[in-house]
């Protein structure tokens, strides 16, 4: 950054130049800083609306995000600071604030400013108060801990020594033990919904000079998760109970012990969600832990099911249609337009190829339809299919046979379009049926969280981790998309059980019958 003058000091008096000098460097300071700010800016755009966007993960994407918008931010403070002090009042930066989304819950504490001195400035009294200004900002206090004492009072006569009177001690989950069911509830919540490991915990309630090992957080949680069995199993019992089910899987990385490696475990997701319908049920998922991918799994986790299942096409699930299946009749299955869509678009961003992206064409008018068709009953919905998509989906039946007779099926365009091929009964299904959703999207958005704990914690240290992190995330994930807070469901469900919830009630632990109280 240069500070030199463009204009002659000489004819600036000597006792002036100190200030114009000052005012050139503000004002290069000034230029500086905006540069940056439209650097970062571009860059921001780069990421939003550019092509290598494309090529970020959601997770890489969001931090992209983070820090470019907090250097911008800071950019901006910057520039304010560099204004030239005679180039007026400074001028009043626009906050970025959530203005109205403040809940009314939240407890208000106000802080009333008065004036310095309430005498009239002309010397004819004290003011009086005609009006006030308002505003609310957002302030946050870190994790209060807080010790609960219970005190039982002993009482006896002094007449008489008939005894003493004490009220008995109150359930506790942990009988004699340390925490109550809201702190057992918050490590659960940071676990499994925050994504922060056991020993992160530890440490972060160190630093308020609690000196807890990651040993006794998990026995928490592990006690927590035995309790909270019941209530998860009841809730894959109500979502086989219905006439339709998404079913997804993906790993949960596990520690193999004595050989000092991690082995690959699944987490397999089968959820409900008729939003898109206007459905009664409430939307739910479950995700059951087991130390393989095999089919035999889904077999075993679908008992009891006889509906329509939306799923991708891994072969696994091939034994679900079969007569001979086990647990019940053979399933319908309903394949997913999005992943036939993904086939051919990883052609399409390698090569460029023109048929990929006529197949991304004809596609892209269902979701089109889709679009249009969401919230509607399933009776219209399967209307609007019969009438509109359905001859499209025909047509692009005729071009995926006639691309497939062209193209050599060990090329890489080939294989996609024979595994295009290979679905091509289960895709035509949502014409069948009303309910029924074009792509299996709805539970691949529900095991996203999963990838998240996954990331952070690294691996589960052991099978039983797995079916652990299965329970507690099948209640957290349907709390969420009932729109339930996590927290306050899993304190409540705990102090419930902790009191003896009666088992013939169960039902009310689930958690769409979850009343927050006052």
């Amino acid at each position: 950054m240069s500070s030199a003058p463009s204009l002659d000091l000489s004819a600036i008096p000597k006792d002036q130049r100190d200030a114009v000098l000052a005012v050139l460097r503000e004002r290069d300071a000034l230029r500086e800083a905006n540069k940056r700010l439209e650097h970062l800016v571009a860059e921001l755009n780069q990421v939003v609306h550019g092509k290598r966007s494309e090529k970020l993960s959601e997770d890489e994407r969001q931090l992209a995000f983070e820090d470019l918008e907090t250097a911008v931010a800071e950019a901006e403070a910057q520039q304010d600071e560099d204004a030239p002090a005679s180039s007026g009042p400074r001028r009043s930066k626009v906050a970025r604030r959530n203005r109205g989304n403040l809940p009314e819950s939240l407890p208000r504490i106000e802080q009333v400013i008065e004036p310095a001195s309430l005498e009239c400035p002309c010397g004819c009294g004290t003011m009086h108060r005609i009006g006030e200004d308002r505003s609310e900002r957002l302030d946050i206090v870190p994790a209060q801990l807080r010790v609960l004492v219970t005190v039982r009072p002993k009482y006896a006569c002094r007449a008489c020594a008939e005894g003493v009177t004490q009220a008995p001690t109150p359930a506790f989950l942990i009988e004699g033990g340390l925490p109550t069911e809201g702190a057992i509830a918050h490590v659960l919540v940071a676990k499994f919904a925050d994504h922060l490991p056991l020993y992160r915990q530890s440490q972060i309630l160190a630093r308020s000079g609690i000196d807890l090992q990651r040993s006794t957080l998990a026995d928490w949680v592990g006690t927590a998760a035995f309790h909270l069995a019941p209530v998860v199993d009841r809730l894959a019992e109500h979502l086989k109970g219905s006439g339709k089910l998404f079913m997804d899987e993906t790993t949960a990385p596990v520690l193999e012990p004595g050989r000092g490696r991690t082995k690959t475990g699944f987490l397999w997701a089968l959820a409900r969600d008729d939003r898109g319908w206007g459905g009664d049920d409430p939307p739910g998922v479950v995700f059951t832990y087991r130390p393989s991918r095999a089919g035999v799994n889904a077999e075993q986790i679908l008992q009891g099911f006889d509906g329509i299942l939306q799923l991708d096409g891994y072969p696994g699930y091939d034994r679900l249609t079969r007569p001979s299946r086990t647990g019940g009749a053979p399933i319908t299955v309903a394949h997913c337009w999005a992943h036939a869509r993904r086939k051919l678009k990883e052609v399409f961003d390698r090569d460029g190829s023109e048929i990929a992206a006529e197949g991304l064409r004809r596609i892209a008018e269902f979701y089109r339809i889709e679009t249009e068709i969401r919230g509607m009953g399933p009776g219209q919905r399967l209307s609007a299919r019969q009438t509109r998509t359905a001859p499209l989906v025909a047509e692009f039946g005729e071009w995926l046979q006639s691309q497939r007779r062209r193209i050599s099926a060990k090329s890489r365009l080939g294989e996609k379009l024979a595994y295009i091929h290979r679905q091509w009964d289960g895709l035509q299904t949502f014409l069948q049926d009303g309910r029924v959703e074009i792509d299996s999207n709805a539970v691949e958005n529900l095991i996203r969280p999963i990838a998240l704990t996954r990331k952070n914690a690294l691996f589960a240290g052991h099978d039983e981790g797995g079916r652990t992190w299965g329970r507690i995330a099948s209640l957290i994930a349907t709390a969420k998309i009932n729109e339930v807070e996590p927290f306050a469901y899993l304190k409540a469900t705990l102090e419930a059980i902790a009191a003896g919830h009666p088992a013939n009630r169960i039902d009310e632990l689930l958690p769409w019958n979850f009343k927050p109280s006052s």
